[in-house]
Order: C-alpha cells, then structure tokens, then sequence
C-alpha cells in the first residue's frame, strides 16, 4: 500500500524576481529561497502560476530549477512545475527537469475530457519522476473528478500528492482525504484564504507566496496545539488576503512589491501582459505591506 509523502508544512510557491531590463534575477532568487529556509519552509515550488510561468522561457524556467535545487535541494524538497498546455513541450521540460535532479514535479494539465487527462497524464509520467504532484485548479469551480484523481492515485506509483485550488476547496479536502484513507498528500494553493479550516481537515501543506514566517507560524502554532495563536495572527493577516486574492495578477503584483519593500527583490517588476496595478492599489498594498514586515520582524525564527 502507498505510504503518505512525507511533506508537511509550507511550501513556498516562488515569484519570479526581474532585473530592469526584464531579465530573470537568479541572485534575488537565492535571496528569497534563504530567506524561506530561514523561515523554516518545508519546499519549493517553481516556477508556477504566481512565478508568471507562462511568461518564461524554456531556459529561464530550467535556469531557476537549478538554481533553486543548488540551494535547497539538499534541504527540502523541491518541485519543478511543468506547467504547459503542450505535451510535449511539458515532457520536454520534464526530462530536462529530472536530468539537473529535479525528480519532484507538477502536473498541470489541461482537462477537457477524462479520457484526454488520462492520457495526457500517463504520458508525462512516462519520463519516469520519483514524485508527481497533480495540480488541481479551478478558479470558478469544483475541478477534478473525485473517482479521475482516486483512479490515477491507484495506478500510478509516483502519484504522491494533490494541489488542490478549487471553489470550495474544503469539503474537497475532506473527501479526497476519506477517498484515499490519508494516503494520498493533500496541499492548499489558492485557497490559502481558508487555511485555518484546511489545518481543522486534515490538510497536509500549504502553498503560498510570500510571507514565509507568518504563514510557517501559523502553521506551527496549530500543529503544536496552540490553535488560539495561529488563528489570531491568521487573523491580522486576513486584509492582505482579502486585498491580493481578488486577481491571480493582483496577487504576483503585491507579493513582489512586498519582496522589493523586504529587500529580498530588486525591483517589484512584473512581466506583461499582466492586470495593471494601478495608483490606488498601490497606496492600499503598501499599508498592508508596511503591517506585514511589521508583523514577520516581530516573529522569532525557530
């Protein structure tokens, strides 16, 4: 029977830091992976929807691979997204993935009919990684079928963990966790928002941008029984996710700008096209910035 991957805690999703002439910014990239590390992180995901995936290039997106593998690989587990509607393009990056070590990857595949997702997965996992975690997005919606995820679950060794980011993503945690008896490593992404009642069902990891000692305390406060804790200082974090869940872009602008304002990020550059953030987000991100590296300051790193 298949054991529980062992990953607990929060995954840090990593923004994609840029230069001014828009080039990738690996130094600030390590930057931010040992600020993570210090944080007390439990891995990696790079590049995703928040590193403006589909705006790299195919040698950007190996270029961060590595380097965040060089840093953390060692350390934490790091998992190299595949994000591509192309297959293969997708089994393309894969096997340039798992050659510089990264046998930890996402699937986000494109699902227009069970047969077809099927297909297209068992495909990718062709090139043979040690642990596959299956993206499970749905920014309106309920997302993959249950019995497509338990199916895959049961047929494909690698298939460890589950991503889930759908609306809403609770009652989903809880059923695909009594589905697969726990077995299966279930992560909130996008639904970050509700990571209080993600921790109260049993939800493995995290995987948020940014913020990585509230969210790593948060997280440890509950595992350690202090619930009271973790709810209130999730509590006093509420208006950032309030403000930076309203867009995807939205989102990647602040946690950016936040990078920048930390020192981490030399610029809060973003890659076009991209949903413009204008002067009155701007003036709103920056209070709760200010409240934000008030907050982690004020945390001790343990």
């Amino acid at each position: 029977m298949k054991e529980l991957y062992p990953l607990h805690g929060i995954v840090s999703v990593l923004n994609t830091p840029f230069l001014n002439d828009n080039s990738v910014d690996l130094k600030a990239l390590k930057k931010n992976v040992d600020y993570a590390l210090t944080a007390g992180v439990a891995g990696f995901l790079v590049p995703a929807m928040a590193s403006e995936v589909y705006k790299l290039t195919e040698s950007e997106r190996i270029k961060m691979v590595a380097t965040v593998l060089e840093l953390a690989g060692n350390k934490v587990p790091v998992i190299a997204g595949a994000g591509e509607t192309n297959e293969s393009r997708s089994k393309k990056l894969l096997k340039e993935y798992i050659q510089l070590g990264g046998n930890n990857v996402l699937f986000q595949i494109p699902f227009e009919s069970e047969q077809q997702f099927k297909r297209h997965f068992y495909s990718l996992a062709e090139t043979n990684p040690e642990m596959i975690m299956l993206q499970d997005w749905d920014a309106s919606g309920y997302g993959l079928p249950d019995e497509l995820i338990c199916s895959l679950f049961e047929e494909v060794d690698a298939f460890r963990c589950l991503k889930i980011e759908t609306v809403p993503a609770g009652v989903k945690y809880s059923r695909i966790l009594e589905l697969t008896q726990g077995r299966l490593n279930v992560s909130g992404g996008w639904a970050v928002t509700q990571m209080i009642e993600g921790l109260k069902r049993g939800v493995h990891a995290f995987m948020p941008t940014g913020m990585h000692r509230i969210y790593t305390t948060i997280y440890r406060n509950f595992m350690e029984g202090r619930t009271g804790e973790a709810e209130k200082l999730f509590h006093e974090i509420l208006p950032v996710l309030a403000f930076s869940n309203q867009h995807l872009d939205i989102s990647i602008h602040f946690f950016k700008r936040l990078l920048f304002k930390q020192g981490i990020y030399p610029t809060p550059n973003v890659r076009k096209p991209i949903f413009k953030f204008d002067r009155v987000h701007e003036e709103i991100a920056d209070r709760l910035i200010d409240k934000i590296i008030e907050i982690e300051n004020s945390l001790k790193i343990k």
